[in-house]
């Protein structure tokens, strides 16, 4: 297993133990039967919703201060990663938010050009002024200017906020004694039309597994032909957090080739026989 995997299914698993600094209780595990669980953990965790629709008609406010709903994010055509967050989080948001930062650096594309990011606080007392303070610094970090057009930072009240959570699969609760709230890491991958896509999990992200992620939610719509081929050739790996090899579509795909590279080669052949045939044809005419 990569570095990267074994990391992500620490977080997942509860084994990170961020407690230790003093600055959150331990993570849940999404597959931990919930009897092991400590209790202020109950509820706690991400449960899959593969394929529904995210609903688009809840409204938020930006971090401008305008009040937008989350359909407005949505186009038809490029696809969104979707984050349910808080702003004042003491750490995993951070790590969460740092290591999509990377992964997109990697990916090289830019958000608001072939997709859209929708960080949403799940935090209903946090204001638009922090949300464009934690945009602008996230910003600074991942020092492309263009990309604030397609990243938004919203905040909301508990109705719309539960609603939300609930349609994703996001399970989070209030920790009293410690002052924060208590959640997973997570990306959602929807479809331009606002379908959940993927699920990456974890706090780090290859810029591979983000850009085939955001191929297969567009169903091709972004991405060259290339991607598209080899989002052909690998499959998703839930235990890797990654994309793998798929043996039978490599198979297809280079079957493909290999007849592609014999009928490039005989057509030569194919043309020069012709010809022969049309002048042998013509000499015994005569």
């Amino acid at each position: 297993m990569s570095f990267r995997g074994a990391l992500n299914r620490a977080v997942i698993s509860g084994t990170m133990m961020v407690g230790l600094l003093g600055l959150a209780a331990p993570l849940p595990c999404r597959a931990q039967p919930a009897d092991q669980l400590p209790p202020e953990l109950e509820g706690v965790g991400i449960t899959e919703h593969m394929d529904e629709q995210v609903p688009l008609d809840l409204e938020f406010v930006d971090e401008n201060g305008r009040t937008v709903r989350l359909g407005d994010y949505f186009d038809g055509h490029r696809p969104v990663i979707l984050t349910l967050n808080y702003y004042r989080c003491p750490m995993l948001c951070t790590l969460q938010l740092n290591g999509l930062i990377d992964g997109l650096r990697e990916m090289g594309w830019t958000p608001g050009e072939q997709f859209e990011i929708v960080t949403v606080s799940i935090d209903p007392t946090e204001t638009p002024s922090l949300a464009k303070a934690k945009k602008q610094s996230y910003m600074n970090e991942y020092g492309r200017p263009s990309a604030a057009a397609g990243w938004h930072f919203l905040t909301g009240k508990q109705k719309e906020i539960t609603a939300l959570a609930e349609k994703v699969g996001f399970g989070y609760r209030w920790n009293p004694d410690r002052k924060e709230w208590m959640h997973a890491a997570a990306l959602y991958i929807c479809t331009p039309e606002g379908k959940l896509s993927r699920y990456l999990y974890g706090v780090l992200y290859e810029g591979n597994t983000l850009r085939l992620s955001l191929v297969e939610a567009s169903a091709g719509r972004v991405g060259s032909s290339l991607d598209k081929i080899i989002l052909y050739c690998y499959q998703y790996d839930a235990s890797e957090g990654r994309y793998g090899l798929a043996a039978l579509n490599v198979m297809r795909v280079g079957g493909g080739l290999t007849l592609l590279v014999l009928g490039t080669s005989l057509v030569p052949f194919w043309v020069r026989e012709a010809r022969r045939r049309r002048r042998a044809s013509t000499s015994h005419q005569s």
